[in-house]
This record gives C-alpha cells, structure tokens and sequence, in this order.
C-alpha cells in the first residue's frame, strides 16, 4: 500500500493545490456532519473529525463556525453523500464520492467528465470488490518514535500496516475499526493531524505515461466540481 498510498496522495494534493474551492467542499462535510450529530464537536465524533480535517487544510476558524451555524438553521440546505463509479480513459476504475444537495445536477455533472474523456459509469457497486475501503490516520510523529514499538501496541486496535513518512506516521486499518483504533491513538497520546475512510485498488494497475496524461485530464475535470469530495482510482 505504501508506495502506491504516496503516488495518490502526492498527485491528489498537487491536484487539490491547483483547486480554489477547498474550503466550500469542506464546509460541506462540516455541515452534514453537524446536522447528522448536532453542532457540539466535543458530542460528535463526526464532527469532530471533519474540524480536524479542515484545520489541517488551514480553513479559517470563522469559516468552520460559520458552516456549524448553516447546518443549525431553518433554512439549511439539506446535504446528502452519493458515490459514483465508471471506467475512465485506458480503462481506469474511478470511485467519485460527492456531497451535494442536488443529486440531478451532480450526476449529470460527474457522467458528462466520464463521456467526454470516453469513460462511462458502471452499475454501483460494480467496483466493491476491486477496492478496499480503510481507516487512514495522519499523526505527528514524536522524537525518538519506535515505530516497530508503536506497532505492536497499536495491533488490538485494529492496526493493519503503519509507515513513517517524514515526521508523520500513517496508520491503517479496516475501514469497520476506525472508531476502534482512533480510540487507541488518543489513548498512545499521539496527535491527529488527520483522519477518515479512503478506498485503496486491490489490484493496482500500472498505466503509461501517454495513458496517465489523458487519465489525469479527466481526475482534474472530475475535481474541480464543486460536489466531489474525493476521487481513487486503481493507478499502481
């Protein structure tokens, strides 16, 4: 997962860097959570996670309250999450999770980036058993760490791999024990710089660079929308 995990997470985020609509896509998780649980993050570990998230994406305070506060009001927009699955360019598998409170433009939208790179959706739930869906945390690592160490302890919480990248250590899990192993790196007393589910390719698949330039063409169409929130696909 490792090499693979970083190839994604460096072309996302040079993606996302390009973006100038993070915050709004942000505040949108905020906003379902806050409606979902209540706007108290300290009563709501959804919440909480999505103010950690956007903290770690340097969201103004002021906007993450003010995002809170339209989820509390009359007349807030009523947010909901959809996932979309196709095949893109070279035959590239594409998970699209939106938020959006409109699912008629959204579908439209997202299907039309698949048409026009020559892709199309497939059935949901086509792509089940071509990912898996895991429990990502982002922790500062402490001096001295021993990550080995750090491993084993770690391993009742549902650990499945760790890796220290830098000075931050990612850690991994099925996605059903994410509750379970954010409880146990409180517990080590390691700080979370950020968390949440992510969708890895059970059989990555290596693609040229002429077939990447087209595929990456599509992923930045498909980003840029306003209701998508995340994209995997099975790029090795």
């Amino acid at each position: 997962m490792g090499r693979a995990f970083e190839y994604r997470r460096a072309a996302k985020e040079k993606r996302w860097d390009k973006m100038s609509k993070v915050f709004p896509k942000l505040g949108k998780l905020i906003m379902i959570a806050a409606k979902e649980g209540g706007p108290d993050p300290e009563m709501n570990p959804r919440l909480r996670n999505a103010i950690l998230n956007a903290k770690a994406e340097n969201m103004p305070k002021e906007n993450i309250d003010n995002a809170i506060k339209r989820a509390a009001g009359k007349d807030a927009e009523t947010m909901v999450e959809v996932v979309y699955e196709g095949k893109g360019p070279h035959g590239v598998l594409v998970y699209v999770e939106c938020a959006t409170d409109n699912t008629t433009r959204t579908v439209a939208n997202v299907k039309s980036y698949f048409n026009k790179s020559g892709g199309s959706f497939v059935p949901i739930g086509s792509l089940e058993f071509m990912f898996s869906r895991k429990a990502v945390f982002e922790c500062k690592a402490k001096d001295g760490v021993d990550v080995e160490e750090l491993e084993l302890e770690l391993i009742d919480g549902g650990l499945e791999e760790i890796e220290l990248v830098e000075d931050i250590i990612f850690l991994y899990a099925d996605y059903a024990n994410y509750g379970l192993l954010h409880s146990a790196i409180e517990e080590k007393g390691l700080e979370i710089v950020k968390s949440g589910l992510q969708r890895f390719p059970n059989s990555p698949v290596n693609f040229s660079d002429d077939q990447k330039v087209d595929i990456e063409k599509m992923l930045d169409k498909i980003e840029e929308d306003d209701d998508v929130q995340a994209v995997y696909t099975n790029i090795a």
